[in-house]
Protein backbone atom coordinates (compact mmCIF):
# COMPACT_ATOMS: atom_id res chain seq x y z
CA UNK A 1 0.00 0.00 0.00
CA UNK A 2 1.37 3.20 -1.21
CA UNK A 3 1.93 6.02 1.45
CA UNK A 4 0.01 9.47 0.85
CA UNK A 5 2.58 12.93 0.89
CA UNK A 6 2.38 14.79 3.48
CA UNK A 7 -0.80 17.36 2.94
CA UNK A 8 -1.22 18.46 6.49
CA UNK A 9 1.87 19.87 8.51
CA UNK A 10 1.80 18.96 11.72
CA UNK A 11 3.07 22.34 13.74
CA UNK A 12 5.08 21.49 16.75
CA UNK A 13 5.12 25.12 18.06
CA UNK A 14 9.45 24.86 17.81
CA UNK A 15 10.10 27.21 15.15
CA UNK A 16 13.14 25.83 14.08
CA UNK A 17 11.50 21.84 13.97
CA UNK A 18 8.91 23.13 12.06
CA UNK A 19 11.16 24.64 9.05
CA UNK A 20 13.91 21.65 8.85
CA UNK A 21 11.29 18.68 9.77
CA UNK A 22 7.79 18.57 8.06
CA UNK A 23 5.79 16.13 10.40
CA UNK A 24 2.87 14.84 8.89
CA UNK A 25 -0.43 14.57 10.34
CA UNK A 26 -0.96 11.12 11.02
CA UNK A 27 2.65 9.80 11.00
CA UNK A 28 3.99 8.49 13.82
CA UNK A 29 7.51 9.98 14.81
CA UNK A 30 10.48 8.39 16.94
CA UNK A 31 12.55 10.86 18.98
CA UNK A 32 15.70 9.35 19.52
CA UNK A 33 18.98 11.08 21.00
CA UNK A 34 21.26 11.38 23.41
CA UNK A 35 20.43 11.52 27.17
CA UNK A 36 19.64 15.01 28.51
CA UNK A 37 18.56 16.64 25.28
CA UNK A 38 16.03 17.72 25.23
CA UNK A 39 13.58 14.78 23.36
CA UNK A 40 10.85 15.00 26.21
CA UNK A 41 10.61 18.33 26.45
CA UNK A 42 10.20 18.43 22.08
CA UNK A 43 7.12 15.96 22.78
CA UNK A 44 5.81 17.55 25.83
CA UNK A 45 5.90 21.00 23.82
CA UNK A 46 4.71 19.54 20.74
CA UNK A 47 1.80 18.00 22.75
CA UNK A 48 0.78 21.16 24.18
CA UNK A 49 1.04 23.38 21.09
CA UNK A 50 -1.20 20.75 19.07
CA UNK A 51 -4.00 21.03 22.41
CA UNK A 52 -4.13 24.75 21.63
CA UNK A 53 -4.07 24.42 17.94
CA UNK A 54 -7.19 21.96 18.99
CA UNK A 55 -8.97 24.23 21.70
CA UNK A 56 -8.76 26.95 18.66
CA UNK A 57 -10.27 24.70 16.48
CA UNK A 58 -13.08 22.46 18.63
CA UNK A 59 -14.23 26.35 19.26
CA UNK A 60 -14.29 28.10 16.13
CA UNK A 61 -17.14 25.20 15.05
CA UNK A 62 -15.75 24.30 11.77
CA UNK A 63 -17.10 21.10 10.73
CA UNK A 64 -13.87 19.99 8.69
CA UNK A 65 -11.70 20.43 11.84
CA UNK A 66 -10.35 16.92 12.99
CA UNK A 67 -7.97 17.62 16.12
CA UNK A 68 -5.28 15.54 16.18
CA UNK A 69 -4.66 13.22 19.33
CA UNK A 70 -1.50 12.68 20.86
CA UNK A 71 0.21 9.80 22.77
CA UNK A 72 3.39 10.15 24.58
CA UNK A 73 5.14 6.52 25.61
CA UNK A 74 7.69 7.49 28.38
CA UNK A 75 9.47 4.10 28.16
CA UNK A 76 12.17 3.99 30.16
CA UNK A 77 11.93 7.25 32.12
CA UNK A 78 11.82 7.26 36.09
CA UNK A 79 8.67 7.19 37.99
CA UNK A 80 9.35 10.92 39.01
CA UNK A 81 9.83 12.01 35.54
CA UNK A 82 6.16 10.20 34.57
CA UNK A 83 4.31 11.93 36.95
CA UNK A 84 5.65 15.33 36.78
CA UNK A 85 5.19 15.19 32.93
CA UNK A 86 1.29 13.89 33.60
CA UNK A 87 0.82 16.27 36.38
CA UNK A 88 1.42 18.96 34.04
CA UNK A 89 -0.22 17.76 31.16
CA UNK A 90 -3.61 17.15 33.50
CA UNK A 91 -3.11 20.28 34.40
CA UNK A 92 -3.10 22.06 31.42
CA UNK A 93 -5.97 20.03 29.61
CA UNK A 94 -8.33 20.96 32.65
CA UNK A 95 -7.18 24.69 32.41
CA UNK A 96 -8.25 24.66 28.75
CA UNK A 97 -11.08 22.18 28.76
CA UNK A 98 -13.11 22.70 31.49
CA UNK A 99 -16.64 24.79 31.58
Amino acid sequence: MPRQSVSQPLQTGILTIDAMIPIGRGQRELIIGDRATGKSTIAIDTIINQANINREGLASGNPDFRPVYSVYVAIGQKNSTIARTTKTLTLLFYSYFSP
